[in-house]
């Protein structure tokens, strides 16, 4: 992999481009969370076009947009503070995000081709956002735009996940993008209205399901992160072809891609983490409340606050990995749908009940996002740059990444693919490559997996 070194001037404060309200804005309990008081991580990279007349600098054109963009997502240029009792809220101060201008001596394709994650030096895409867990009273915005030797460039996002769920940081990336093409105002107007998931119920089923107690018995909970690494593993239509194999024939095209890849990769996991027999192992799923499954508890267009449920399937670790494998695949398929308007408003109840408790992680549990929206990137289209790449990499707050990130890329035959995120310790994902070789038909076939060590 190609190694550079970006540099970098000064961070500077963008303020919004003209005056906006001055005023205190409450957070929703599920943006209140201990959980997401950390900055989120997204990238994207894009190509000049050729023969275009866009901006001559796309470092003055992305602080101008971004500007601009700012007097209609004002409360993200103010600050996070805590009241008594622990609970955000949003001074909307207008004091500004942070903003780095960089140059790095490399091309797009010295990323390669496919551009696929890991990225080679990603940190030196971003900027430095110090603390990622420290979001009171700092810029709640952190972005980088790095210009390439070959007229492309690279723009590096640092988010308070209290702020904006991944959708929504993608939301103001489009806003950017837009204003940076000459777009008088946003095509999504941003919609704020955080009281719409404060309802009033318990979530019983999630309380008792999670163990914070038994850390010690869970590795992912006990090994540090630089005794860790992150693989990135792609699948392509023969990949999918092949799990699908250990489907019967004629449920194999009712699955989903993720329902498959996250049953087979669930219990592949289990196995190399040497969980004991008779251990509770969960399965938790982020999902987007602004998805087509949610006909219930209507999001507006442009909400761009936390959105996301995370219902739970458990089993012993006997009865996950002795079973056959459509057992599981319909148990993802059931968590999925489990989601009703009753159990949303009891989960959000228990988000708030949990606030005054220590933030923790729950043992034994695999967290699944499916992403691949992210990398759609129609909305981010420049006219005069083409998007070609990007979403959520292991990078910033390395805490928040030790579940899976479902994202769409490109294989090496240039077929859309997911590529999935996994991170572990050492020995242990030597023998979750051993497990996904046996599920694939494969051994020792290098284009499934591309390795990168924390």
């Amino acid at each position: 992999m190609v190694s550079f070194k970006a540099r970098r001037r000064e961070p500077e404060l963008v303020a919004p481009a003209r005056p906006t309200p001055r005023e205190t804005k409450a957070l929703s309990d599920i943006d209140d969370q201990h959980a997401l008081r950390y900055y989120e991580t997204v990238i994207g990279f894009f190509r000049r076009c050729s023969g275009d007349d866009g901006p001559e600098d796309p470092a003055e054109a992305a602080r101008s947009a971004l500007a601009e963009a700012l007097v209609y997502y004002y409360p993200v240029a103010g600050r996070l503070r805590e009241e008594a009792g622990g609970k955000l809220v949003v001074d909307c101060t207008a004091e500004g995000v942070a903003f780095v201008e960089a140059d790095a001596d490399v091309r797009l394709e010295d990323f390669g081709e496919p551009l696929l994650p890991p990225y080679p030096c990603v940190e030196e895409l971003l900027c430095d956002p110090g603390d990622t867990r420290d979001v009171v009273g700092r810029p709640l915005l952190l972005m980088q735009l790095t210009r390439l030797k070959c007229g492309g460039f690279v723009a590096g996002f640092h988010m308070c996940h209290n702020i904006a769920d991944g959708f929504g940081i993608i939301q103001l990336m489009i806003t950017i993008a837009e204003l940076a093409c000459g777009a008088e105002a946003p095509s999504i107007l941003p919609v704020w209205k955080r009281e719409i998931l404060n309802p009033n119920h318990s979530y019983e089923p999630l309380l008792n399901s999670l163990d914070y107690a038994s850390e010690s018995d869970d590795v992912m909970l006990s090994i540090p992160l630089d005794e860790m690494v992150v693989d990135y593993f792609v699948f392509g239509p023969r990949e999918m072809k092949a799990l699908e194999s250990h489907v019967p024939g004629y449920l194999a095209h009712s699955v989903t891609s993720f329902e498959l890849l996250t049953a087979v990769m669930w219990r592949c996991r289990t196995i190399a983490l040497g969980y004991k027999s008779g251990q509770l192992v969960r399965l938790m799923i982020t999902m987007n409340a602004r998805g087509r499954w949610n006909r219930h508890t209507l999001i507006p267009w442009g909400y761009y606050g936390n959105a996301h449920f995370s219902p739970i399937a458990e089993l012993t670790v006997d009865e996950l990995c002795k079973q056959p494998l459509i057992d599981t695949v319909e148990l993802v398929h059931r968590t999925k749908v489990s989601v009703t308007k009753e159990c949303m408003e009891s989960m959000v109840q228990t988000i708030a009940s949990l606030r005054h408790k220590p933030c923790a992680d729950p043992a034994r549990t695999y967290e699944v996002s499916d992403t691949k929206w992210i990398a759609a990137g129609n909305g981010l289209q420049l006219g005069w740059a083409e998007y070609v790449g990007g979403g959520i990499p292991v990078a910033g707050d390395i805490t928040s990444k030790l579940g899976s990130d479902h994202m769409r890329c490109k294989n090496q035959d240039g077929e859309d693919s997911t590529v999935v995120s996994m991170l572990l310790p050492r020995p242990a994902m030597e023998r979750f490559k051993n497990e996904m070789a046996v599920w694939l038909n494969k051994h020792d076939d290098k284009n499934l997996i591309i390795q990168s060590s924390l």
